[in-house]
């Protein structure tokens, strides 16, 4: 019989309802009984106490809000009675065991990746076409529909088919063939991206976008890459060079930069483009997936649409994968810094040194400051699907967030666009948004991401799968065209968080060698948004 209510923590004053609990209902929780106020939905959360004005919501066994009203025990919170609250930060105060978990199974396990020559292992092997400026999105958008459709044989889509047969008045639709790889390069996939960045802002996003592109050259699920600049615009091709010379200086890959304004007429330009980047892609064709060990894996981690289940199932789950990463001498990178606003104390306390711990507040209090200046605030950060579903303050979404980060030790601290250096878990900083996230996980070098939900996101990259990983077993049977993996039957008590992290990591040995697609890769979602700190000028 499943569980109606749950405790995160021992000393939390506030129970999530696992089902729809009705006013008058009483509930067990241990050896203690409550009586139901208000009716309470699903993945919402009642006090265990009577609360007065100012009195402390805890979950998570951290501070996330303060009473705002008087609350009767049994009573549903709510954004009326309940207001974000976060403790104060005091550096770091101690320092935090961590016991390596059992990682027998796990040491001798190895994926089949594409192995680069500065050491990097790529779960996917990809030719990536992309512009320094907004204004070569146009010619990017040419060489898309040229290399997809003479290299992928691209089919009409059922989409397509629909429209057709209104057109035609026809009732009935043409059948699709059944998929196959068309590709006339089975071993290469060709990617592009655009972007509205590298002119026009301040200099700082123009070189800030820069290191990021030239993170995504050094990837290690990228073979190489056709650069497209225009000439003029502020994010130069020297600059661009120096970014990646700076974290590849033996950088082996080949690049393939051609510029606009240098090159004659368009089409002159985009004859040589194809000529040349045809030859590279014929080349990055004849790399073979080959065993590597699981250390080779940089995993980043990253939710979106969250729900309030996302930090009982879901999140957690990654976060004991993330250990079972660190025990093996894997990477992880838990990223979204606004959603780590309320467990800034744990986190600090977890950073190897003090230099990181030091460094990881400043980020985490500049950043702060300038979306007050802004005039908003990180306690603005739950959207409205997450305040349904259950997540009323910034300091209990971010306190489920961190979840996804497990409990080992904190290796390292990483600003947008630095690099990944260490093994065990990084931190790098990133806004919450979703796209913005993942794009700057995937230029920090993580060769795969892990995307948790308990409402559902349709996004991928074009350079990392990226996973789909329900927090409900509903949003799974819902939405099974974009969810890969589903924890909701830890909800249910079906099973454990060790015994879901196990199943996951299986499932991610299977992505990462290429033998499982992932839903997003099926839906060809290739989204990419980079972070703009600054304004336009």
């Amino acid at each position: 019989m499943q569980k109606k209510v749950l405790k995160v923590n021992p000393v939390d004053n506030v129970a999530v309802a696992l089902v729809d609990l009705t006013e008058g209902e009483t509930v067990t929780l241990g050896n203690l009984t409550y009586d139901i106020v208000k009716n309470t939905k699903a993945k919402h959360k009642f006090v265990t106490e009577d609360l007065a004005i100012g009195d402390a919501i805890i979950m998570y066994g951290v501070l996330v809000g303060k009473a705002n009203l008087p609350i009767q025990k049994g009573e549903v919170i709510t954004t009326e009675n309940v207001k974000h609250q976060s403790a104060k930060v005091e550096g770091k105060t101690e320092i935090t065991p961590w016991t390596v978990p059992d990682i027998e199974k796990w040491k001798d396990k190895t994926f089949n990746g594409y192995h680069r020559e500065d050491g990097q292992v790529g779960t996917s092997n990809v030719w990536l076409f992309f512009p320094l400026v907004f204004c070569e999105n146009r010619n990017i958008e040419i060489l898309k529909e040229v290399f997809e459709k003479e290299l992928l044989f691209e089919k009409v889509t059922k989409h397509q088919l629909l429209l057709r047969s209104l057109v035609n008045n026809s009732e009935t639709e043409t059948a699709i063939e059944d998929e196959k790889d068309s590709r006339i390069f089975k071993n290469i996939d060709v990617k592009f991206i655009t972007h509205q960045g590298g002119c026009g802002g301040i200099r700082q996003d123009a070189e800030a976008l820069g290191r990021l592109l030239a993170g995504y050259v050094k990837n290690p699920n990228v073979a190489g890459a056709t650069v497209l600049s225009l000439g003029c615009q502020n994010l130069q091709v020297d600059l661009f060079k120096e970014a990646l010379e700076k974290i590849s200086p033996d950088n082996k890959k080949p690049i393939i930069v051609y510029e606009q304004q240098k090159s004659g007429t368009i089409d002159e330009m985009l004859n040589g483009i194809i000529k040349d980047s045809y030859e590279a892609i014929k080349q990055a064709n004849e790399i073979q997936r080959l065993p590597a060990p699981l250390s080779k894996l940089v995993l980043g981690l990253e939710c979106g649409g969250s729900d309030g289940f996302s930090g009982i199932s879901a999140n957690p789950v990654l976060g004991q994968l993330s250990d079972l990463m660190a025990g093996i001498g894997g990477s992880t990178i838990l990223s979204e810094f606004p959603e780590l606003c309320g467990v800034e104390q744990e986190l600090v306390n977890r950073c190897v040194n003090e230099k990181d711990a030091e460094r990881f507040l400043t980020l985490m209090q500049d950043f702060e400051k300038s979306v007050v200046a802004a005039g908003s605030g990180f306690d603005m950060n739950p959207s409205p699907g997450n305040i349904k579903d259950g997540l009323i303050t910034d300091a209990m979404k971010s306190a489920g967030a961190a979840k996804k980060g497990g409990s080992s030790p904190i290796q390292d601290v990483l600003d947008f666009t630095e690099y990944i250096e260490k093994p065990g878990l990084n931190l790098l900083c990133t806004p919450g948004n979703d796209v913005e996230c993942t794009t700057a996980l995937v230029g920090s070098g993580s060769n795969m991401v892990l995307f948790t939900t308990g409402l559902g996101t349709p996004t991928g990259n074009p350079v990392v799968p990226v996973v789909k990983i329900s927090s409900n077993t509903s949003l799974s049977e819902r939405m099974p065209d974009i969810i890969d993996f589903n924890t909701g039957d830890i909800i249910t008590g079906e099973k454990t968080i060790d015994e879901k992290a196990e199943e996951l990591l299986e499932f991610i040995i299977e992505v990462a060698s290429g033998e499982v697609k992932t839903k997003a890769a099926i839906l060809n979602q290739n989204d990419f948004i980079p972070w703009r700190r600054g304004v336009s000028l």
